[in-house]
């Protein structure tokens, strides 16, 4: 593993492990569930996609250079796929999307989207 990957993979699991527990403090907070609406499974899955989309794309950059963006576009259409595949049916199972839902998967989904895109920003514009 390149050392700009495993930089990455360290910031964005610090990250992410950080919003969690300041989610769960939310929640216990708004006394809610801690642990509903798939909360543990959407910050594993956006944090696990994040790596391995940053990680393709770094180790492409040299081959594709000029694709790289829309690669990252592919990467968060692939995001939104896993999204409708493993999150969709189950949060409009009662007929709405709750805003418990919604930040559940959205929040972790964010924080990926920022961190992968300021990583990518940096090496892109090494890259000129």
């Amino acid at each position: 593993m390149s050392p700009s990957v495993l930089n990455f993979s360290i910031k964005l699991i610090f990250v992410l492990t950080l919003a969690f527990g300041i989610h769960l403090l939310a929640l216990h907070y708004l006394e809610h569930p801690l642990f509903e609406n798939k909360i543990v499974m959407a910050y594993l899955i956006n944090g696990v996609l994040a790596i391995l989309i940053y990680a393709f794309l770094f180790k492409m950059k040299d081959k594709l250079e000029r694709q790289i963006g829309f690669l990252f576009i592919g990467g968060s259409l692939l995001k939104f796929v896993v999204f409708f595949i493993l999150f969709y049916a189950s949060y409009k199972a009662d007929g709405n999307i709750s805003r418990l839902e919604f930040t559940a998967f959205f929040v972790p989904y964010l924080l990926c989207l920022i961190i992968e895109t300021m990583s990518l920003a940096k090496w892109l514009n090494k890259l000129e």
